[in-house]
């Protein structure tokens, strides 16, 4: 008799220390409280990296000069103190230069992927002589560092008269050499040999002809690589400060231009009074830079859902 119940207690035994395994471990495919809890604290840290900049930025934005010289306020202000905003918003000339900012920006995103989409689906679909070579041209472009091509680029636009209005940006996007063009040729090029020649077949079978076939087989099955070039190109020409600074000069002007000379100019409109309230400090400076990110912020929240879903269908890892 005791022998069983020695025996009956080993299995009891054994059973709770499969069952604590599973539990902490995971069997199965099913993750345990230990992956579970690394996966998350992993993600914690990770994020907390990416969060902690705009945490600072927007704590400090609303900071008063009493609060940032105040040892006792850390994250949080005594009071929300919107005047930094208000003299950043007069420093950037926001509402203006937020309408350049876009005007510089949209359109040649805009161009850039539907003429990236037909490069792409030409290199996809079609054969013809030195194909591959003109291929690895298109991609030798992303590899040669724009400072090499850029004073030879700038004398060539300043012949044609395209400097200072946005031509200087639009036309190399209509021709296919826009900012980082080979990376959305070649997400194109990879969505588009994805796609069933079947389709395309069957499709010229009923009489349709290459430009009808792309515009209503190709193009709407590419919406992912559509959203995820647009957003990318977007966000690329919104933060490109030296090409801008070089190519615009005074005529144009973006957000974060502005804010590259933003301390200059707080002290040209405010040079009238070195002290107090009206002089630069970290706040005003936060405040600035929030305007300025502000609005890829928003674009992003917006279209966060079809960003995420492009990223997934795409191919862009190359998957």
């Amino acid at each position: 008799m005791e022998g069983r119940l020695s025996i009956e207690q080993k299995k009891k035994l054994k059973a709770r220390v499969n069952k604590s395994k599973r539990f902490l471990f995971g069997m199965q495919g099913k993750e345990g409280v230990l992956l579970k809890t690394f996966v998350y604290v992993l993600l914690i840290c990770i994020g907390f990296v990416y969060l902690y900049p705009l945490i600072y930025m927007v704590s400090f934005s609303f900071k008063s000069l009493e609060d940032l010289l105040s040892p006792l306020v850390n994250w949080i202000p005594s009071q929300f103190y919107f005047d930094n905003y208000l003299r950043a918003t007069n420093v950037l000339s926001f509402l203006p230069t937020l309408m350049q900012s876009f005007y510089v920006t949209v359109l040649p995103a805009l161009a850039q992927t539907a003429v990236a989409g037909v490069i792409g689906y030409g290199f996809a679909r079609f054969d013809f002589p030195l194909k591959r070579t003109l291929f690895v041209l298109v991609l030798a472009t992303f590899v040669v560092p724009p400072q090499v091509t850029m004073i030879p680029r700038y004398v060539f636009f300043n012949e044609l008269g395209l400097l200072g209005n946005i031509q200087a940006f639009l036309i190399p996007a209509v021709l296919g050499q826009g900012l980082n063009s080979a990376i959305f040729i070649l997400i194109f090029y990879q969505f588009f040999k994805m796609i069933p020649k079947s389709l395309e077949e069957a499709a010229q079978l009923d009489g349709a002809g290459v430009v009808r076939v792309f515009t209503t087989i190709a193009i709407p099955m590419a919406v992912p690589a559509i959203i995820i070039s647009f957003l990318f190109s977007f966000v690329w020409y919104w933060n490109e400060t030296y090409l801008a600074s070089l190519y615009f000069g005074n005529q144009l002007s973006t957000l974060p231009l502005e804010l590259q000379r933003f301390v200059a100019t707080f002290n040209q409109l405010y040079s009238g009074n070195d002290s107090g309230a009206n002089s630069i400090n970290e706040g005003v400076r936060m405040a600035g830079t929030v305007l300025s990110i502000l609005p890829l912020l928003l674009v992003y929240f917006l279209t966060q859902k079809w960003f995420v879903e492009g990223v997934d269908r795409s191919g862009i890892t190359g998957e």
